[in-house]
């Protein structure tokens, strides 16, 4: 690789001048940012780099914050259940929640919201029935049912901003807790676009602000007692965008008033991975309808003093929503994804806007995520850094990137002299890697994947947070083998297929557990979409289900699309039921050596006719059964791993008719490769710890080689 300059940022560091430019120089960069605690000295900013400055556009402001305590963001809260001995029962409303988190919203205009319900007859309790004691924090609930339980819901100010008390916590910081503050309120909005002013006016070095994101973050509830701390998290909840002037707005605009319940919703919360409902679909529009309006107005403030901005897409990017068709209307120059998985490589490289820029991991912090070391004792970065762009590289092979970069304090990489060597090594492979794509994209097979959900396109890429966050979920691990095959993937929603989404594709991807977003829960009562989805496999689609696929109560069948699969779910309706007997049998050798699938419980083929891949005992784990011109396969789970990974690309392949092997498709399953045909380069890298020796069928004869560890390899055809 010829040493190569630019599409990197730089985490700069007042007091370590030396150490930055040093690395800026290392690693190529042509940008150095600021990170959350550091400054950049003159010294720095003058050094001849792009300059980008963080902003969190709703935190940093607790002297105006502490003047106007009745405008900090809010959410609904829920106490556990309580059981009542009695006919009179009292609930502490803060006790199980983070003091240094909350504060009761007990306003005049607040408290209209809250609701008390019984939730052993699902029941909301009459507000005649309740009373309120400020001073103590508590409800007192008369004259109701003895034994029933009791929840209070109410509106409470997050007093503490969410991703400032994790970086506290982690970081063991000894300053000021920072609040956030709701631009709902006009005046709230007056401060902001007066700061946005003085801000640029102040900052004129500055080439791009990078918000850090918009105005809401996700939601991420904390608990009292430190053996459950984390009560609840979902990187795309709009639980935190609920306020009582939003609560009216609402009201005003759509005819109709949320309900606390409409958020709780019998305490669990409207997860996403669950489907949502119409009431949440209105709120999440009428969220983004004044995230985009106001946050223009900021954006184009940024862009009247000749700055960029860009968005990073993680922390309060709630309501900017880059897959709605609505991004564009921001005007944003560019987004940045902070990224531990090859999906998220791909969600930022698939939105519409002008620069895609990865945020590696690991941070330059002491310690990780889950609190393992990492730039500190006990702590190998390299490694973390290895097996990081172990993931993220393959998706790079995919789709295009234009920079990369780190964020934390810069000084912390002064005892790791190999962690610097090996960041130089990653910057070179990138950009490299982004010239091919410059001349054009890489080979793909014909075979086209549709994977199908309730959010569709909405959730391109993603589930609901990082892959540590959703690794429950099978669609996640489907996504992530995805991230680097070479093969065109989008995402569809159920009203999508209803719409002719299926007539250029020929693979239907549908995984999840039943009830779940991602299986699809209620909207497979649908009959016009299962008879679609039936007569487009009958005239030659295959439909792909993973776990529960199809599954819905009611119907002759579980899985609504058993007919199609050859395989369906005994919920317990069939015990006394006998079952095909089977043979497992992959004569074609469709599965690789090593792949692996975690039984299910309760399956059974539904006439017998579905060939059986693979099998534990008398539980089918893989199957294949033909109908019509087209086919159903069934897998009881999927895990990634590089066994699997292959799995599914074989079972695509074999699925669209290109067979087992193909041209730029490596021999060695922990080996992948992506070719492109403009700039004839063929890339070869090793997923794996160990060497591998590979050999690729191109259209110039077959070519092998063998590569170290986690290492990359370029040739030219």
């Amino acid at each position: 690789m010829s040493k190569q300059k630019g599409g990197f940022t730089l985490p700069g560091e007042s007091g370590y001048e030396a150490l930055t430019l040093k690395m800026a120089e290392k690693w190529g960069a042509d940008v150095i940012r600021d990170s959350d605690g550091t400054v950049l000295s003159d010294e720095i900013v003058h050094a001849g780099y792009g300059i980008y400055s963080t902003i969190c556009i709703i935190r940093d402001h607790n002297e105006w914050a502490k003047k106007n305590q009745d405008k900090l963001q809010q959410t609904f809260l829920c106490t556990p259940p309580v059981v009542a001995e009695s006919s009179e029962v009292t609930v502490a409303l803060m006790e199980s929640f983070f003091a240094e988190q909350f504060r009761i919203n007990d306003s005049e205009r607040a408290f209209k919201y809250w609701e008390v319900y019984d939730r052993t007859s699902n029941e909301k309790v009459d507000s005649s029935k309740w009373t309120y004691d400020k001073e103590n924090g508590t409800v007192t609930i008369k004259g109701i049912t003895p034994f029933h339980k009791y929840t209070v819901s109410f509106l409470a100010y997050r007093i503490w901003e969410e991703i400032s008390m994790y970086n506290h916590t982690t970081n063991n910081w000894d300053k000021e807790h920072l609040m956030q503050i709701d631009p709902r309120y006009p005046e709230t909005q007056e401060y902001m676009l007066g700061w946005m002013k003085n801000w640029c006016e102040t900052h004129p070095d500055t080439t791009v602000v990078r918000f850090t994101s918009m105005f809401y973050n996700f939601v991420w509830i904390w608990g009292s007692d430190e053996r459950n701390r984390n009560l609840f998290s979902d990187w795309g909840s709009y639980d935190y965008t609920v306020s009582d002037i939003a609560l009216d707005e609402f009201a005003e605009k759509y005819g109709y008033s949320m309900t606390a319940e409409d958020f709780i919703n019998k305490g669990q919360l409207h997860v996403t991975h669950m489907p949502g409902t119409q009431r949440k679909a209105d709120w999440m529009a009428f969220v983004n309808d004044f995230v985009i309006s106001f946050g223009k107005k900021l954006i184009d403030m940024v862009h009247s003093y000749g700055k960029k901005a860009y968005v990073f897409y993680d922390d309060s990017w709630v309501g900017v929503e880059p897959y709605n068709g609505r991004f564009q209307e921001f005007g944003f120059d560019g987004l940045i994804k902070c990224v531990f998985s090859g999906y998220e490589a791909r969600l930022c490289a698939g939105v519409d806007v002008p620069t895609h820029e990865l945020r590696l991991h690991p941070y330059l912090f002491p310690v990780g995520l889950g609190g393992a070391p990492t730039f500190t004792e006990g702590g190998d970065p390299t490694l973390d850094a290895k097996k990081y762009w172990n993931s993220v590289r393959r998706a790079l092979l995919r789709a295009k990137i234009d920079r990369i970069g780190l964020g934390g304090y810069l000084h912390l990489v002064e005892g790791f002299p190999d962690f610097c060597d090996y960041i130089e090594k990653v910057s070179d492979e990138f950009r490299l890697i982004r010239s091919f794509h410059d001349a054009g994209k890489p080979f793909t097979i014909k075979t086209k994947v549709a994977v199908l959900h309730s959010w569709g396109a909405l959730r391109s890429w993603t589930l609901s947070g990082h892959f540590h966050e959703t690794y429950m979920h099978d669609l996640i691990h489907i996504n992530e083998a995805l991230s680097g095959l070479p093969v065109d993937v989008k995402f569809i929603s159920f009203e999508d297929v209803k719409n002719g989404a299926l007539k250029d594709v020929d693979v239907v991807i549908n995984a999840g557990y039943a009830g779940s977003a991602w299986s699809g829960g209620d909207n497979w009562k649908d009959d016009e979409l299962v008879t679609l989805l039936t007569e487009w496999v009958h005239n030659g689609g295959t439909f792909l289900g993973v776990n529960e696929p199809s599954a819905v109560e009611g119907y002759d069948t579980f899985f609504r699309m058993a007919h199609v699969l050859g395989i369906d779910e005994d919920t317990g309706a069939k015990v006394c039921h006998g079952k095909w007997s089977f043979e497992a049998d992959d004569t074609e050798e469709i599965l690789p050596e090593g792949a692996t699938v975690e039984p299910k419980e309760h399956l059974y083929l539904t006439d017998g006719k579905a060939k059986v891949l693979m099998a534990d005992d008398d539980r089918p784990l893989v199957t294949v059964n033909e109908f019509g011109k087209g086919k159903g396969i069934y897998l009881a789970s999927f895990q990634v791993d590089q066994e699997n990974t292959r799995m599914l690309y074989q079972l695509i392949r074999y699925a669209g008719g290109e067979g087992m092997s193909g041209l730029y498709m490596t021999d060695n399953l922990y080996t992948e490769c992506a070719y492109y045909p403009e700039s004839k380069k063929l890339v070869v890298i090793n997923n794996s710890d160990v060497e591998q020796t590979t050999t690729i069928p191109t259209e110039k004869g077959d070519r092998t080689v063998t590569i170290a560890p986690y290492d990359t390899t370029f040739m030219e055809l």
